[in-house]
């Protein structure tokens, strides 16, 4: 079992708990990174409250051997997608693809994410000179990285009030943090 099954295994009751999804897990040196996620998105009192829980929960099965670093984070609003899951997840963004040489003509695709098995995925890339989608069709196989990719919309001219108070609601209610906190065995 590796390390990143053994942390899941821990940590999926705690999300379930909080009715909150397991985004991913990445283990990387040492660096634990977990990702976690719901419909509607998270605040950094729901990051702050996940990731005591998490610390607390590795000190007490100690799942690591030797010294690491806790990030305990939501994906943010450009997101990695990995698995056949975080795919159908987005389905209906725009995402960027990266393919595997070799595999398609084109190494970059963007587009919208119309469709998402487990199999792999289809973007419509364009509309033809008739108006109809153009789509791509990509196993998973043939996808080196991809991403969901924010757009940003019409912004308010500097200094105006309206945008302003935007700003600090999206700050309020962006939840991405991170608590580095080293664990020793």
């Amino acid at each position: 079992m590796t390390v990143a099954d053994r942390v899941r295994d821990l940590v999926l009751p705690l999300l379930a708990e909080r009715e909150l999804d397991l985004y991913d897990i990445e283990v990387a040196g040492p660096v634990l990174k977990v990702v976690v996620d719901r419909a509607g998105g998270i605040d950094l009192g729901v990051v702050a409250d996940i990731t005591r829980a998490v610390s607390r929960a590795l000190d007490e099965a100690d799942p690591i051997a030797g010294a690491y670093t806790l990030e305990v984070t939501s994906p943010g609003l450009e997101r990695p997608l990995r698995t056949p899951t975080h795919f159908i997840r987005a389905v209906g963004e725009t995402v960027k693809v990266k393919v595997v040489a070799g595999a398609s003509d084109d190494r970059r695709i963007a587009g919208l994410l119309t469709a998402a098995d487990d199999d792999g995925i289809t973007v419509r890339t364009a509309l033809d000179q008739a108006g109809e989608p153009v789509e791509r069709h990509l196993a998973y196989a043939d996808i080196d990285r991809a991403r969901t990719v924010f757009e940003w919309g019409p912004g308010d001219k500097p200094g105006s009030a309206r945008g302003a108070g935007r700003n600090k609601q999206a700050a309020r209610t962006q939840g991405t943090s991170n608590e580095k906190r080293e664990h020793r065995s």
